[in-house]
């Protein structure tokens, strides 16, 4: 394996580690907590119904187009990147 192989590999290890510890606190932390979180109010509903109903799918989205934004400029800086 060449050296910009294994440092595309390393970086795209990195993302992904990352992506996937934001997507488990969303999705197994957040409603671990969910009777602490309902003492706060958020848009008229208690924090941790709304994370239940809502904001945990919002945080999904955003880790999947940020991880698409950032994995795009990974392959730029390597040259693998897709053709537009």
């Amino acid at each position: 394996m060449s050296s910009i192989e294994a440092t595309w590999w390393s970086r795209t290890r990195i993302l992904m580690i990352v992506c996937l510890a934001v997507w488990f606190v969303a999705g197994f932390v957040v409603p671990l907590f969910v009777n602490q979180l309902n003492a706060f109010v958020f848009y008229g509903f208690p924090l941790g119904y709304y994370m239940a109903a809502q904001g945990s799918l919002v945080i999904f989205v955003i880790v999947i187009f940020w991880f698409c934004g950032q994995q795009d400029a990974i392959d730029r800086e390597h040259g693998v990147a897709e053709e537009d």
